[in-house]
């Protein structure tokens, strides 16, 4: 199957990345780079950690909660970064990231959503809305550091866990349907990463 995957990777660059990050899986810094990439996306990294969490498990589903948990624990990290942001450097830092993700200037809108949702806005973590805007978001409007921490973990927890939890029990199906649909199986990743930014901004206007 790798064959088949490095043979077509020759004319599709797609599908040679994914072969490259397949062979990468067991590399000397995969642990390192997920952990960057997990806490970055909290505060600031477009990408979600999906992107190496997924193959590292598909290459060993015994250590796929076991990553999960890495995920979790660096995502959360990032997150109290992007909390900080929203609390302390809101009028320079966050709200230039908050620009950049399209969710606009306005700043009572935030406070708004906050007094109608309260903590359930940390609760969005589950869902498509990027977790660096609810980081940003729950800095700024105040949130209890310790709840934003608690509730954090819940979710991140959750959503990572749900992540293993099907490459454990559904390892070979999920990556021969990978293998043999990747092209779309990126652009429904993308969908969903994009659909969440248009999410959010419904959340928070």
């Amino acid at each position: 199957m790798a064959d088949g995957v490095q043979a077509r990777a020759r004319w599709n660059p797609l599908r040679g990345l994914y072969a490259w990050v397949m062979r990468n899986a067991e590399g000397r810094y995969a642990w390192a780079t997920m952990a960057a990439i997990a806490f970055a996306e909290s505060s600031f990294f477009p990408m979600p950690p999906d992107i190496v969490m997924i193959p590292m498990a598909l290459k060993n589903r015994r250590r796929a909660f076991l990553l999960a948990g890495w995920c979790t624990l660096f995502s959360v990290a990032g997150g109290i970064v992007g909390y900080l942001i929203g609390s302390w450097l809101y009028d320079s830092v966050g709200e230039w990231l908050v620009r950049a993700y399209g969710m606009g200037g306005d700043i009572d809108s935030f406070r708004a959503a906050y007094q109608k949702y309260g903590a359930l806005i940390v609760l969005q973590g589950l869902t498509p809305i990027p977790y660096k805007i609810v980081t940003i978001a729950s800095g700024f409007a105040g949130m209890n550091l310790g709840l934003f921490i608690i509730l954090s973990l819940i979710t991140r927890t959750v959503r990572f866990m749900g992540v293993a939890a099907l490459i454990y029990y559904f390892g070979e199906p999920v990556q021969l349907v990978i293998e043999k649909y990747l092209e779309w199986v990126m652009v429904g990743f993308l969908i969903v990463i994009v659909s969440g930014y248009f999410i959010a901004r419904y959340v928070f206007h």
